[in-house]
C-alpha cells in the first residue's frame, strides 16, 4: 500500500472517530437532559397562594386543628379509580403533599377567617366560639382513564360555652385539568378553597357572641 493511500485512510478513520465521539457526546448530553425530570423522584404539592378572602367581620373564633381518618393523616396524594373499583384507594408513589391534607386545610381555613376577625387555636384560653372540622374525604376520583375530579367532604361543628350552635356537612367538587398527580393536586386545592369559602359563608350567618 502506498504512503498516500495510507495517509488518506488514516485521515478518514480519524474523522470518523471524531464524528462518532461527537455523536456519543451529544447522545450523553441529550440523555442527561432527558433524565433531569426523572431525577425529581418526589414532587411536593401545596394549595398554592391564598385566594382573596371574602369581606365581612366576625367575633373571635377558635379554629381547632382539622381532624381526619388515618389515611389522610400522612402526606400521601390519594386517588380512587371510580370507574373500576370504587372501594379501592391508592396513592401516588412519587408525588406527595408538603404536609398532611388536614394540616393544609387547617392553615387555609385559619388564613381565610383571619381576614374577617381574630382566629384563635384550641390552646388559647379565651372563651370564644369553637369551630371543629372533621375531614372525611379528600381524594382524586378517576371517572375514566382520562378524566378525574377532586372530592372533599368535611363535617363542621360550631359550639359556644359547651353548647352546639350549628352543625353541617360541606361537600366540594372540582374538575382536574389532567388525569395525573399534578391535575389531582390542582383540583384538590380548588375544591379546598371552595370548601373554605362555604364554611366562611356559613359561619358568617351564625349567631355568635363575642368573647368576653
Amino acid at each position: 500500500m502506498s504512503r498516500s493511500i495510507h495517509r488518506l485512510l488514516s485521515s478518514r478513520v480519524t474523522r470518523a472517530g471524531a464524528a462518532c465521539a461527537a455523536l456519543v457526546a451529544v447522545g450523553l448530553l441529550a440523555a442527561g437532559c432527558t433524565s433531569t425530570p426523572a431525577a425529581l423522584s418526589d414532587i411536593r404539592y401545596d394549595f398554592g397562594p391564598p385566594k382573596p378572602a371574602s369581606s365581612g367581620t366576625q367575633p373571635a373564633v377558635k379554629v381547632l386543628d382539622v381532624s381526619a381518618p388515618e389515611v389522610l393523616q400522612s402526606d400521601k396524594l390519594v386517588y380512587r379509580l371510580g370507574y373500576a373499583d370504587s372501594q379501592q384507594v391508592a396513592a401516588y408513589a412519587n408525588s406527595h403533599w408538603t404536609m398532611p391534607p388536614s394540616a393544609l386545610l387547617t392553615q387555609r381555613l385559619r388564613g381565610a377567617l383571619s381576614s374577617r376577625g381574630t382566629v384563635l387555636t384550641g390552646a388559647d384560653g379565651v372563651a370564644a366560639p369553637v369551630l371543629k372540622i372533621e375531614l372525611s374525604e379528600f381524594e382524586q376520583v378517576f371517572d375514566s382513564q382520562s378524566q378525574s375530579h377532586a372530592a372533599v367532604t368535611a363535617r363542621v361543628t360550631l359550639t359556644q360555652s359547651g353548647k352546639v350552635i350549628g352543625q353541617r356537612t360541606f361537600i366540594s367538587r372540582a374538575p382536574s385539568r389532567s388525569a395525573d398527580a399534578a391535575g389531582g393536586a390542582q383540583a384538590l386545592a380548588a375544591a379546598s378553597d371552595d370548601l373554605v369559602a362555604q364554611i366562611g359563608a356559613w359561619l358568617g350567618v351564625q349567631a355568635l357572641v363575642a368573647a368576653q
